[in-house]
């Protein structure tokens, strides 16, 4: 399973906020049903990669759709196919225990 993260970003636009167009993003990953999850800086979604890099490309599109004339889409890639349970959930629960250990 992969954990994707993914930004986003519609640049020269007449606006400085972004945030229209990034729900217009976050519609497109809701309604493929991936597992995800929004930060202040992207969004981290969970599943097969190339599921996750088709709904990705629909994203990367929905800004143009808008009007947008230049986007920058940034991503960052985790794929571990050693362990059944990679998951954004396991990621961070074994790092929180590491810290309540200490």
């Amino acid at each position: 399973m992969a954990i994707v993260e993914v930004s986003i970003a519609p640049l020269g636009t007449a606006n400085p906020s972004v945030s229209a167009y990034v729900a217009e993003c976050l519609r497109i990953l809701r309604d493929s049903g991936l597992k995800h999850q929004l930060n202040p800086m992207g969004t981290v979604i969970e599943g097969d990669l190339d599921e996750i890099l088709a709904v990705i490309a629909k994203m990367h599109e929905a800004p143009f759709a808008k009007g947008v004339s230049r986007v920058s889409t940034l991503i960052k890639i985790d794929d571990r196919r050693d362990s059944e349970s990679h998951s954004m959930r396991g990621k961070v629960a074994v790092v929180t225990k590491l810290l309540d250990d200490s």
